[in-house]
């Protein structure tokens, strides 16, 4: 492959995540269309429009890169995959048909099954979050960009998890204990990567669930302003693995490493 600029790349996906998100929160105001996709997981025009945006600018940018996505089979029985880019166009759909704000549009470039930059946008929310290397993550903020990585109100008393499900298992559990958790708050989509991020969460955990295009993104931008990524045993998270499915995953902010 030949040699790319990972922040030039990134900062001219900017935008094209920007307008996805206004578009996904226009078609929901008029009303989605969904169906049920074979998984059992819902799908909606919403998912459908915004995935078509965000790989046509991806195809522009790096058109030798391979692109897989949640909602398209394209790419997805190319075996040994390395380099690559990874996108779940509605991370949180069933918030997204359901009125709610957790929602995201993630893109995630996977280069030597490492993440290297990611991009995340909760349009709901007016969030977006982008990384593109070591020290260089960032929110932006009513047009200004805000370095990510640090923690103004960390306490080690108070340390603070968010949770997929109230409904915590015995395993999870004991990896709450074990980080002297204090408080949970429930959040489904990968937003939870961005607030650890910032520094308004410590951590989170979970037991293997789920795909590898729901985290590269996030993990990128976790990592990238001075978090850790691991799995349960904390061994190194690397990607293109059989079908795409995701280890256990433990989610460090830079405050408790």
């Amino acid at each position: 492959m030949k040699k790319i600029n990972i922040r030039e790349i990134v900062e001219n996906l900017i935008d094209t995540f920007i307008n996805a998100g206004e578009v996904s929160l226009n078609l929901r105001l008029k009303g989605l269309t969904q169906k049920i996709k074979a998984d059992n997981t819902p799908v909606s025009n919403g998912d459908l429009e915004v995935n078509k945006i965000i790989t046509e600018k991806i195809k522009e940018l790096t058109p030798d890169i391979p692109i897989i996505s949640e909602e398209s089979s394209e790419n997805k029985l190319i075996k040994n995959l390395k380099n690559f880019w990874l996108i779940d166009p509605i991370d949180g759909t069933y918030d997204y048909i359901n009125n709610k704000d957790e929602f995201t549009i993630n893109a995630g470039l996977i280069i030597d099954r490492k993440p290297v930059a990611g991009l995340i946008n909760a349009p709901a929310k007016k969030r977006m979050f982008f990384s593109y290397g070591a020290n260089s993550a960032f929110e932006l903020i009513n047009n200004k960009i805000q370095k990510l990585g640090s923690s103004k109100n960390f306490d080690k008393k108070e340390i603070k998890f968010v949770t997929y499900s109230n409904n915590i298992k015995p395993e999870i559990n004991l990896m709450h204990q074990k980080f002297k958790v204090r408080k949970l708050t429930r959040m489904k989509s990968s937003l939870k990567f961005c607030v650890i991020a910032a520094g308004e969460y410590d951590g989170y955990v979970a037991e293997p669930r789920a795909c590898e295009w729901d985290i590269a993104a996030g993990h990128a931008i976790l990592s990238h302003a001075g978090g850790e990524v691991t799995d349960f045993d904390g061994n190194e998270i690397l990607y293109g693995k059989k079908d795409f499915k995701n280890p256990s995953l433990i989610l460090k902010s830079k405050s408790i490493l």
